[in-house]
């Protein structure tokens, strides 16, 4: 199987807590899933979960923007949720901390291993638009900021230009 028909995302929807284990390169483009993963299963009551980035190879702002919008909603609940990330690797983790989602989701530094029957994640909504795209990728960097106003200055460029692209569409 080649890289590009890995898929991005195992998911164990059924373990307590509820398991993401984190394949390959996630960026803005392979995120939606995810995303609407999140969504379904926190609607259906699940408030803990363990993300696993032993092989993930790369992020983007965007990704970790759903990830930080996970995570404060679910400190909103009562009691309150939590997401767990783990075996990030050096250079993971350093984008957590760059951007101060250490502070809302909990590391664990350590090589925890991780059973689940976790399956592949199905792909995305084929027809789905730009302007979803953009409004997907304008929410996540605002979470980022929502997180940790120190992001504000990194990502207020990127806000702007995707509130005007959201608002003329």
């Amino acid at each position: 199987m080649s890289d590009k028909e890995k898929p991005a995302f195992l998911v164990d929807a059924y373990s307590d807590p509820a398991i993401v284990k984190v394949n390959g390169r996630v960026n803005f483009a392979n995120s939606g899933p995810l995303r609407d993963f999140f969504d379904q299963v926190i609607s259906s009551g699940r408030q803990r979960f363990v993300i696993d980035f032993r092989n993930c190879s790369g992020m983007d702002s965007t990704f970790l923007g759903i990830l930080a919008g996970v995570a404060l909603e679910l400190r909103r609940k009562q009691p309150p949720g939590r997401v767990l990330l783990c075996r990030l690797g050096e250079r993971n983790f350093e984008l957590i901390r760059n951007l101060g989602l250490h502070r809302i989701m909990e590391v664990d530094a350590g090589e925890r291993i991780i059973n689940s029957d976790a399956a592949p994640l199905p792909a995305g909504k084929e027809g789905e638009s730009q302007s979803e795209k953009a409004r997907m990728v304008l929410e996540a960097h605002e979470n980022l900021v929502k997180a940790d106003e120190e992001n504000r200055s990194k990502f207020q460029d990127v806000i702007a230009y995707l509130k005007n692209q959201v608002e003329s569409q």
